[in-house]
């Protein structure tokens, strides 16, 4: 709101042109200021300042809501709220529905377990046809790993979809409604951002992933402070892309590993309690989401994928409305495939661990293309 600018506030034009001649652009510049500084400054009497001030706090200001029209405001966005299909049972049964529209989800795990899989096959699922349980739309995949793969595309369709893929020309259909950007730095990432806005309307866009933000700030070497300012830039425009578009908003996030001496701890995580010294000393017992507690409080779905003891798990670690569950699943030719559908409930700080223990199986399958 401060980031106003003041020419846009319908101030008399003689008025406006003072203020931009002394550079005084935005709300924030003038708000900066005492009534009596910008007198001096302006060269205008006080009653002109005050005048303008008013006006400039009344168009900066979000205007007062009522709690009846809290109310509404609620039952609207109830009514236009919505789900994507997972085609996970047990998974969609705990999330309600399955991704939900108008918030951020986030995939945290290592790299190899499967994010980019369950990926993939959500925006097949986002494209696919209506009449099929698709959301008959767009997807814009943004691809900062080089890791996106047209063929593991079209495979998984043809193994989840024979009915559909089979239709002559549908493949080729298909594919062309999901947009890939592969920007390769944070400049370009931010720029491809702002013009998304323009695009979700424009070519019916169902469904966002960025795959992944990790990526982007590790590859820049961007730490500390700065890290955490842009790190808060980014994660308020993808929020409000969700917001205001009311679409899915999926991001990947990798993990990295915690010292002995650094501190991890969610408010909607319990501390680890009981464990010795020993747990110190296991291979995987120090791996953490690798954007940070400013990230992981900004989701709204958190999704852990890890391995144990070479049996890869989905945790439903962070939603609002659902209970901390665990769904061992496989990566199979048709892509994520659950073993059960019940789940295991998981309460304490171990549905929020990260673990990865030499998992070696290699995502390699044998494409049977139809021609």
């Amino acid at each position: 709101m401060a980031n106003k600018m003041v020419s846009e506030m319908g101030l008399p034009k003689s008025i406006a042109n003072i203020f931009a001649a002394r550079n005084l652009i935005t709300a924030k510049d003038v708000f900066s200021l005492t009534e009596f500084e910008l007198m001096e400054l302006l060269d205008v009497d006080l009653a002109v300042v005050t005048s303008a001030v008013a006006h400039i706090s009344e168009m900066t200001c979000p205007p007062y809501q009522t709690a009846l029209s809290l109310l509404e405001q609620r039952r609207q966005n109830e009514n236009m709220a919505g789900h994507l299909p997972t085609s996970l049972k047990g998974l969609d049964n705990a999330l309600c529905g399955g991704i939900p529209f108008g918030v951020v989800t986030e995939l945290v795990g290592p790299a190899g377990i499967g994010k980019t899989q369950f990926c993939l096959k959500l925006s097949l699922l986002a494209s696919l046809p209506s009449s099929y349980g698709g959301l008959d739309g767009s997807v814009i995949y943004i691809d900062t790993e080089s890791k996106f793969s047209s063929r593991r595309l079209i495979e998984i369709g043809f193994n989840s979809f024979p009915e559909v893929f089979h239709t002559e020309g549908m493949a080729q259909e298909m594919a062309g409604r999901i947009m890939v950007l592969r920007p390769t730095s944070l400049s370009e990432f931010t720029d491809s951002l702002q013009k998304i806005k323009v695009s979700l309307f424009q070519h019916s866009v169902k469904l966002l992933i960025i795959d992944s933000m990790a990526a982007l700030l590790s590859g820049e070497g961007v730490q500390g402070p700065q890290r955490q300012h842009s790190l808060g830039w980014h994660i308020s425009f993808i929020k409000s892309v969700a917001e205001f578009s009311r679409i899915p908003v999926v991001v990947t996030n990798q993990v990295r590993s915690q010292s002995r001496d650094e501190i991890s701890h969610y408010s909607f995580q319990d501390k680890n309690k009981g464990e010795g010294p020993e747990a110190a000393t296991k291979p995987d017992s120090h791996l953490v989401a690798a954007l940070g507690i400013h990230w992981a409080h900004a989701v709204s779905i958190r999704l852990i994928f890890e391995s144990k003891s070479g049996q890869r798990f989905i945790k439903l670690a962070k939603s609002p409305l659902s209970p901390p569950l665990a769904f061992p699943f496989n990566v199979t030719s048709s892509g994520i495939s659950l073993l059960n559908d019940d789940g295991v409930e998981m309460p304490g700080p171990e549905i929020h661990s990260i673990s990865w223990q030499g998992h070696n199986n290699v995502i390699n399958f044998v494409s049977e293309m139809m021609h």
